[in-house]
């Protein structure tokens, strides 16, 4: 018996010393606000002056996860430009996950969400060859007038087979760690027992998306 607890106790004190590693790339189109969401959770800041990133950047954050493991979070900062969208394929390997942002004033940002998604599942799978798990944004939540309403997001998130949905602003902060969170909960295999938690208007779905669904039609008047 003590023998067995020895073993227990060993095992949960060196489980607290393994570091994880995850790379998570962040896409969309250009001035959705990619590098002030990975600046704002990074760094808890803000800046109004960001320039669109040419190529890719990225920043590095250590956090710890619901169920206590160490991980070291690498973020890449993927131009949104057109010209750059054929590097992609080397951006996007070894990813473990995938911050796709729109923003809610730009209905031609919420439409090239289906460009951006269709391009990331062809480029990249996970190691047992399912979708890259992906969480869809709608950034700039605190600005109006608003473009895209909830109903075709969750649509969207719906038929593209994202892991959930949320709405942020990285000026004010606003659901960004939790989105990450979340994220990181799903790479990890540990789904939120109540997504009620994510009462400011958030939607993610409890399971990975396994096949694809039908393909339903949608439209954004503005």
């Amino acid at each position: 018996m003590f023998a067995h607890q020895l073993i227990f106790v060993l095992y949960c004190f060196f489980s607290h010393l393994v570091l994880f590693f995850f790379l998570i790339i962040v896409i969309g189109n250009t001035l959705v606000g990619k590098t002030s969401f990975i600046h704002r959770y990074v760094n808890n800041g803000f800046r109004p002056d960001y320039k669109s990133t040419i190529g890719v950047d990225f920043a590095i954050k250590q956090v710890q996860t619901s169920n206590n493991k160490n991980v070291k979070v690498q973020l890449w900062d993927i131009a949104g430009q057109e010209r750059f969208t054929y590097l992609t394929r080397a951006y996007y390997k070894d990813a473990a996950g995938c911050v796709l942002m729109f923003d809610l004033g730009s209905a031609a940002s919420f439409e090239n969400v289906r460009k951006w998604k269709a391009d990331l599942d062809a480029k990249v799978r996970t190691q047992t060859g399912t979708l890259l798990p992906c969480i869809l944004v709608a950034n700039k939540s605190d600005k109006t007038p608003v473009c895209v309403n909830d109903t075709d997001i969750q649509l969207m998130c719906e038929e593209l087979l994202f892991v959930g949905w949320t709405k942020t602003s990285v000026k004010d902060g606003t659901m960004v760690k939790e989105a990450m969170n979340y994220l990181l909960d799903i790479i990890f295999g540990i789904y939120p027992k109540s997504p009620s938690i994510f009462s400011n208007s958030i939607s993610l779905s409890a399971k990975l998306p396994s096949e694809k669904t039908e393909k339903r039609k949608k439209s954004c008047s503005c």
